[in-house]
């Protein structure tokens, strides 16, 4: 690893000047650079004394360990400089928001609880978090994250384990840090990266996102369309279901319109529609050889598209008319399969190709890939070595260098992005203790913006 880390020292070293430039000191630049090629070298521990020795001469200690601990420097302005570079490198179609956790033995590191994550399948103790990942079908990156403060952490709420509350103060927790729902967090980073100027294509989703109306009709006051999972009893009425007003019977107030018959759950609606209303869609070729002319094995299923209103209490109070808005149902189907075993909603507009709209909600692949590929080299060696998520950062724990970020010149910019090198602040160490920032607003000078962003 070393010598695959000195034949990209030069772009590594381009990346992390461009990334740390709006550092006030140039001693927080220069660890900064030092701190990531840390971050990079071989080693299973990441804590600052073990990365302090693989350094060699670099490695100083007590200025690694005053960088991430003490060093003052706004983490927002680092995160923006990601998402720029990233834009022009990925040039995403999509922004995916993924929900990510590490698992916990003990209960020292900050916001550590039992709770459901998709990493272990099951409600289990551990930290998670969510991330924002540009992404296209080539690569991805996270360039905005956030750790979820469950109830049982925040002192306002009746839920607190005054145990957990202990452990706020020497985990580092400010005061005014309190229990966000993560689908609001998924929105305030959205946010926050919209203010960095980055263009927002396209949201997807999964069913721990979609399934709350809230969470998409806050995607739709901001003017986003997204493809979200959701899970199979969510309930919307078919399309050519009408609102009826029932006779005013002269006394007390008027009714309001209404549909007659109760919603039905989206699988029901599908299995209603039939397998007549599945068609194939190739949505990409796989890695795996095959036995077509690509000779590699090629995505393909059954799906069935319905434009239908989903129904719910929020979306009601939220219409602009009797008639609730009408989105797209997607739901794919497989040959070998009795009933449909996977659900999208989608915002996109009423004449969206279904091939369309099976590619957008199938390139959350590309995430769950990037993160497989990863597993190899982020396998924690406990809470010593990774706190994982903290405050506004979580560390990407990525300490080799799979694909090289390789510039060419003359306007010739070609790069290989598996996935960014760049690991923000280690919220816990090994040595200084766990720490945590608090989200802080952008305060972008004037001349940290790029242009045209206002």
């Amino acid at each position: 690893m070393a010598e695959e880390l000195a034949a990209v020292r030069c772009d590594l070293e381009d990346f992390a000047a461009e990334v740390f430039e709006p550092f006030a000191r140039a001693e927080q630049r220069r660890w900064g650079g030092v701190y990531l090629r840390g971050l990079l070298l071989d080693g299973r521990r990441k804590s600052v004394e073990p990365m302090s020795v693989r350094l060699g001469e670099d490695g100083n200690r007590q200025a690694l360990a005053h960088f991430i601990t003490t060093s003052p420097w706004d983490p927002a302005h680092v995160r923006a400089r990601l998402a720029w570079r990233m834009q022009q490198v990925i040039k995403p179609s999509v922004l995916v928001i993924d929900d990510t956790g590490f698992l916990k033995d003990g209960d020292s590191s900050a916001c550590v609880s039992r709770q459901y994550i998709g990493t272990a399948g099951k409600v289990t103790n551990c930290q998670a978090g969510v991330c924002l990942h540009p992404a296209s079908d080539g690569a991805s990156a996270a360039v905005d994250w956030r750790l979820f403060l469950p109830e049982s952490w925040d002192p306002a709420s009746p839920k607190a384990d005054p145990a957990k509350v202990a452990r706020r103060k020497p985990c580092g927790i400010p005061v005014e840090v309190g229990h966000v729902e993560e689908w609001q967090l998924a929105l305030d980073m959205i946010d926050e990266t919209r203010s960095w100027g980055i263009d927002i294509p396209l949201t997807v989703a999964d069913g721990g996102h979609g399934d709350t109306a809230a969470f998409r009709l806050g995607l739709e006051e901001r003017g986003l369309d997204y493809v979200v999972g959701i899970s199979t009893t969510t309930t919307a009425h078919p399309e050519e279901a009408q609102p009826h007003t029932p006779p005013y019977g002269g006394r007390g107030p008027r009714p309001q319109p209404d549909y007659p018959e109760p919603a039905r759950t989206v699988k029901n609606l599908v299995i209603a529609a039939g397998r007549k209303a599945a068609r194939p869609v190739q949505w990409r070729e796989g890695s795996r050889p095959g036995s077509g002319r690509s000779g590699v094995k090629r995505m393909y299923s059954r799906f069935v598209a319905l434009r239908i209103p989903p129904a719910g209490r929020e979306i009601r109070k939220n219409a602009d008319a009797p008639e609730l808005p009408v989105r797209w149902l997607l739901a794919e189907w497989p040959a070998d399969q009795t009933e449909p075993v996977q659900f999208w909603l989608s915002s996109l507009p009423a004449d969206t190709a279904l091939a369309t709209l099976v590619r957008t909600a199938k390139l959350r692949w590309r995430i769950e890939h990037d993160y497989r590929e990863m597993k190899p080299d982020v396998q924690a060696g406990g809470d010593e070595e990774v706190a994982g998520l903290h405050g506004d950062e979580y560390l990407r724990r990525s300490p080799r260098l799979r694909r090289t970020l390789r510039m060419g010149r003359d306007g010739d910019h070609m790069v290989e992005l598996h996935r960014i090198p760049f690991q923000h602040r280690l919220g816990v160490d090994a040595e200084t203790g766990p720490r945590v920032h608090h989200r802080s607003p952008v305060t972008h000078r004037r001349h940290d913006l790029p242009r045209g962003s206002g």
